[in-house]
């Protein structure tokens, strides 16, 4: 079974269902997520605020920001600029995604990126095969 994040329509969803009270188990029924996966996903992105606790609570716009931001941080190629225009320079030349990598981890560099890495940013949403 292929790996399927949550979107903001099954997170409203949760939110509004939690906030009637609905047990988790109908809730992961009703949107056709796995009850763990429902569970993890409270627990991940529940909002705790100390100063205001009646704020506290799963909100899912909230939610699918932490989702976002945790996604960005995992994208070395979108975050780092130079290494990004560096892969980006083999590729033009005509070296392979492992070429890149390999070369990468011979010259030491200190920031490395995997050729699986290189694929998923290619073909990914920011990448150059994309659009």
């Amino acid at each position: 079974m292929a790996h399927k994040e949550l979107n903001l329509r099954e997170r409203r969803t949760i939110e509004d269902m939690l906030n009637a009270k609905i047990a988790v188990r109908e809730i992961a029924a009703q949107i056709g997520r796995h009850v763990s996966t429902v569970y993890r996903e409270i627990k991940r992105n529940y909002y705790n605020d100390e100063e205001i606790p009646y704020l506290n609570g799963y909100y899912g716009v909230n939610a699918q920001d932490y989702a976002t931001a945790r996604r960005a941080r995992r994208r070395k190629l979108v975050r780092l600029v130079g290494l990004r225009k560096a892969v980006i320079k083999q590729l033009k030349e005509g070296w392979s995604p492992e070429q890149i990598a390999g070369r990468l981890q011979f010259e030491g560099q200190t920031v490395r990126v995997s050729h699986e890495t290189i694929y998923a940013y290619v073909y990914g949403p920011d990448g150059v095969c994309s659009g």
